[in-house]
């Protein structure tokens, strides 16, 4: 029997005449691969941020729309994608898993546990990109977020829904610093996610155990994309931190989430910009990466209804320059900068914080009115003594005064150094803020101020509870607890006997 091809064709009309456009999948084919990316022909009505699937089991994001094939970035290195291989469209945008269920894991910038703990059973998906919240949407900044470094919280405040740009050289200590905040948030009702971009696995795993030891993991979320990951992965993996700060945010908590750090982000996008045959601009970044990072940290921030989500990104710089291109362009994004300098941190003052050059926009709105009364002016001390300190290094004599405020502002630079771990409270931090303010220092060798200071703390606390208490209900000290304060420092003036760290027993 002889078979037509008219037959054929009516054939294939019938069947396929109950489909509809719809109910077809729409494929492309792989026609060039390299450097985790590919060019796939055929996905005409592909749109931009699209994910597609592989037929080898790879997945990627389209990221470029020409006129005969998509630029796509995949999201596996180890799942080979070969020339031919069909690609098929999604028909949505990338999603991570949200839930209570993340907190005290460890996943990678698709959302899959890396930590080995098993699965997350997450009930609820949610995009990685979303629209800041509005200004109307929005409440004042006016809270404080304790970071636990009296540095940081005297004269640098950070408030809940803040953006805090956290910006130094290599090993001057920006990830210490952050670390000790998370540490700090133990018992504070503060969710904290920890996005590492590009960092080495040994690196974060430290990180891991540093939290864990200091039980900081249980209320921590982390999400990694180490340097041996594709340039997609490190790419997502802050805007996947985003969205699940921003999931709980929505349920009413306060939420802290840190990018560690957003320079190796800007190398990761400048690589896919290159790849892309995009032109490069300024120190061969494309013109769009200051929306990359905008879009980013403006998502940060503290809801009418609802919780807060702060944000404190870091960034590298070299030689202490902070004019160039990605920590300019944050500074203008953030709502202030936290300055670790090189130089500081080589004469042993540890956190590194340059006051001159750090600042708060928010200022002592994010602040307790214990701290605000302490602090009046320490910074304006503190600039006057490194001023002074430049001038007596050319061996000119200072008169009386100026010998004063140079021992006065040593004792500052001294009281506000803190080893790394230890956190101070609000009060415990108003406490040795107040032995400054009321000259109770003075008298001191320098290398005795730290332990003068907490020991007046632990003497407060065991001695004087009440008087402690009070100042942590009221967050304020009032006239009378700063009489009652003084009577307290002059009886513990008495008692005190120095301990020479360097003597042996």
């Amino acid at each position: 029997m002889e078979i037509k091809s008219s037959d054929l064709i009516s054939l294939f009309e019938k069947a396929l005449s109950g489909v509809t456009y719809e109910q077809l999948d729409e494929i492309g084919v792989v026609i060039q691969v390299g450097d985790s990316m590919c060019k796939v022909h055929g996905l005409r009505n592909a749109v931009l941020g699209e994910q597609v699937l592989f037929e080898g089991g790879n997945r990627g994001i389209i990221f470029n729309l020409d006129e005969d094939y998509v630029s796509i970035f995949l999201f596996d290195a180890g799942k080979p994608v070969d020339e031919l291989e069909v690609v098929k469209r999604t028909g949505g945008v990338f999603k991570v898993p949200v839930g209570q269920q993340l907190c005290g894991r460890v996943i990678d910038a698709t959302g899959v546990p890396i930590d080995g703990l098993g699965d997350i059973n997450a009930k609820e998906l949610r995009p990685i990109e979303a629209e800041a919240a509005s200004i109307i949407d929005r409440s004042p900044i006016n809270q404080s977020l304790e970071t636990g470094i009296m540095v940081i919280d005297a004269l640098i405040p950070v408030g809940r829904g803040q953006r805090e740009l956290i910006i130094g050289n290599r090993n001057t200590g920006k990830t210490a610093l952050v670390v000790d905040t998370i540490i700090h948030q133990k018992n504070k009702n503060v969710l904290c996610i920890y996005v590492s971009i590009g960092q080495r696995q040994a690196n974060l795993a430290r990180i891991i155990k540093t939290l864990e030891e200091n039980g900081a993991l249980e209320y921590t979320v982390i999400v990694s994309a180490d340097s041996s990951d594709t340039v997609l992965r490190q790419y997502v993996a802050p805007y996947v931190g985003c969205t699940i700060g921003e999931y709980f945010r929505d349920q009413g908590r306060d939420v802290l989430i840190i990018y560690d750090d957003l320079s190796n982000h800007a190398i990761a996008y400048r690589e896919m910009s290159l790849l892309l045959r995009r032109s490069p601009g300024r120190e061969a970044y494309p013109g769009d990466v200051f929306y990359l990072h905008s879009r980013l940290l403006e998502r940060a921030g503290k809801l009418a209804r609802g919780g807060s989500l702060t944000a404190l990104p870091v960034v590298q710089i070299q030689s202490d320059d902070i004019t160039a291109y990605i920590p300019t362009n944050l500074i203008s994004i953030t709502d202030g900068q936290i300055f670790l300098d090189t130089q500081l941190f080589n004469q042993g003052v540890r956190p590194a914080v340059n006051v001159e050059l750090s600042v708060s926009r928010v200022g002592s709105a994010a602040q307790t009115k214990a701290i605000k009364k302490m602090t009046r002016a320490l910074r304006l001390e503190l600039a006057q003594y490194h001023d002074l300190l430049d001038f007596a290094q050319f061996g000119t004599e200072l008169d009386i005064v100026a010998q004063k405020k140079l021992n006065r502002g040593a004792l500052a630079v001294e009281l506000l150094k803190q080893p790394q771990f230890v956190g101070y409270t609000f009060v415990d931090q108003a406490l040795m803020l107040f032995l400054l303010k009321e000259n109770f220092l003075d008298s001191l060798a320098v290398k005795y101020v730290q332990q003068y200071a907490e020991q007046f703390i632990s003497y407060v606390k065991s001695i004087y509870q009440d008087v402690y208490d009070t100042i942590l209900q009221s967050e304020d000290v009032s006239d009378q607890i700063q009489n009652k304060l003084s009577e307290i420092a002059n009886e513990f003036n008495k008692i005190f006997v120095p301990i020479d760290q360097n003597s042996r027993i």
